[in-house]
């Protein structure tokens, strides 16, 4: 890229231009993480494949995701920012392509593999190239830009994706990636600065990093995105898994520490505020992607909402989400984020504490106030996390560490939704259990429930034994939908309570907007 000096001599719009062009990348990327989890079973209906089966859709692109954004720095880097942006582009339209035209099972997966490794790269390229083009004084308003798309994109793919599956088939979600992806090529092209040859770069690849970084977050991610349904440590695959991802990750790291010319440049990690805001980016993952994940499972189990209600149910908080990006980019500059960030980790505690109190008569109108607050307790992390996390780095280490940083919210989304799930289906089982426990005869409530019921059934023709039975079973939906509503109110709490153990952290960031810049920022 072009340092800023040389910038000058294009107009003053051109660089916001760069910043919608980059932002317009990572928001496919984004997008397309969560636009397929509605169109599941659909998929699983057209292709005759098991739910497990097609889970691999989700997982396939999980998997590359999270191995290429560490890898994005030095691609970049080798081949050039542009080159590698506009290629990342061309290979996700490609593969949008070829998941829209899959006639089986396998080729859907494979080019969903191949869609995550191409759109890894836009996610942590598009941050980067941002950071590199503007001065400091306008990173606040930058980064909202990116933001948008960070923060909108997973609310607003359920909402696209059910509108698609139910209206014109499950095909389209990824049909729809063409003309925006076509666009977002002809724009960078137009836009972004033409990559520069650097006479210092060593050309060598470090082949046995990129291996074990391979070996070591792939076998990571698979045991969290398939750990809960094959029951985690009980079964020899998810053990081996495990196995894989420390023996992987911990030889990756003495590797790229020794290597000369490292695939993955760990060594910006003596950046206390990227420790930091990577540690806080994990929890802000957490919260953003495996809360988010929560709530439509709720609204569609619980509830009983179709796809496109569920979406519907998101989309306020998503527009509550673009609001205030814009606006707290205006202020950063004014404020010290780990003000803003201390406010929204607040905000997002006393968020999920709300959502703790959910029950059976919860509606629509009684989630939107909290999903509201939660859109914009998310954006007054994010963003001036973002900034404080970056502005004490010189410019020279933020491909790496934008690389990293986005990396940590992504393992952290996987890491919350494997959590959620996991301890979904346990407290769902205890609470059960606690709730039997007092449907017994002895018990004169349950009994003259059950009495009830037996009459009711009796009245409609059915007779003693198959009219008990029946009183039964629905005693036994109740049980579990009464159990299922109190795991729920178990994980919110839960969550809530973590964004506030957190907040020690904010002590290790720097001020972002009102930092000073490093002298080799200029």
């Amino acid at each position: 890229m072009d340092t800023l000096p040389e910038q000058t001599s294009r107009p003053s719009w051109w660089k916001w231009a760069i910043a919608l062009t980059a932002s317009l990348g990572a928001l496919l990327e984004i997008i397309d993480t969560s636009i397929v989890n509605v169109a599941l079973r659909d998929m699983q209906a057209t292709l005759g494949a098991t739910l497990s089966e097609i889970g691999w859709v989700v997982t396939g692109y999980a998997i590359a995701n999270v191995i290429i954004i560490p890898l994005s720095a030095w691609l970049g880097d080798y081949f050039g920012k542009k080159t590698y942006f506009v290629f990342s582009l061309i290979g996700f339209v490609i593969a949008s392509m070829l998941c829209g035209m899959s006639t089986s099972l396998p080729m859907l997966i494979a080019a969903r593999v191949l869609q995550g490794l191409t759109g890894g790269g836009l996610l942590a390229k598009a941050q980067s190239i941002i950071f590199e083009t503007f001065p400091k004084e306008e990173q606040g308003m930058a980064q909202a830009i990116f933001g948008l798309g960070v923060i909108v994109g997973p609310a607003l793919g359920p909402t696209l994706g059910g509108y698609i599956t139910d209206n014109i088939g499950w095909r389209w979600i990824f049909f729809i990636n063409l003309p925006v992806g076509m666009l977002a090529v002809l724009a960078a092209t137009i836009f972004l600065n033409k990559d520069k040859p650097n006479p210092h770069m060593d050309r060598r690849v470090d082949w046995w990093g990129i291996f074990l970084l391979t070996l070591g977050l792939g076998a990571l991610q698979v045991m969290l995105e398939e750990g809960q349904q094959d029951d985690w440590f009980q079964s020899p695959f998810i053990v081996a898994m495990a196995v894989l991802s420390v023996i992987g990750l911990t030889l990756f790291i003495w590797q790229e520490l020794t290597s000369e010319n490292p695939a993955v440049n760990l060594r910006v990690l003596h950046h206390r505020s990227l420790i930091a805001g990577s540690l806080l980016s994990m929890l802000l993952g957490m919260g953003l992607y495996g809360a988010l994940f929560a709530i439509p499972i709720f609204s569609q189990t619980i509830l009983n909402f179709t796809a496109t209600n569920t979406g519907l149910l998101l989309l306020p908080g998503s527009l509550a989400s673009g609001a205030t990006m814009m606006f707290v980019g205006r202020v950063s500059r004014r404020i010290d984020s780990r003000i803003l960030i201390a406010i929204g980790s607040i905000m997002m505690s006393l968020t999920m504490f709300n959502l703790s109190t959910i029950n059976p008569m919860t509606s629509a109108d009684t989630l939107f106030w909290p999903l509201m607050f939660r859109g914009i307790g998310t954006v007054l992390m994010y963003l001036p996390l973002s900034l404080a996390t970056f502005a004490p780095i010189p410019r020279q280490d933020a491909p790496a560490a934008t690389g990293f940083y986005n990396l940590t919210r992504q393992i952290g989304g996987s890491l919350g939704i494997a959590f959620l799930t996991t301890f979904i289906a346990q407290r769902e089982n205890l609470h059960r259990s606690h709730l039997v426990e007092n449907i017994t005869l002895y018990n004169p409530v349950a009994r003259q429930q059950v009495q009830g019921l037996t009459a009711a059934f009796q009245q409609h023709g059915a007779s003693l034994d198959i009219a008990q039975k029946q009183a039964y079973g629905v005693i036994s939906n109740m049980i579990d939908l009464q159990g299922g509503i109190i795991s729920y109110e178990d994980i919110f709490y839960i969550v809530g309570i973590a964004f506030l153990v957190a907040l020690p952290l904010l002590l290790l960031l720097g001020k972002g907007g009102k930092d000073k810049a490093p002298a080799d920022l200029h």
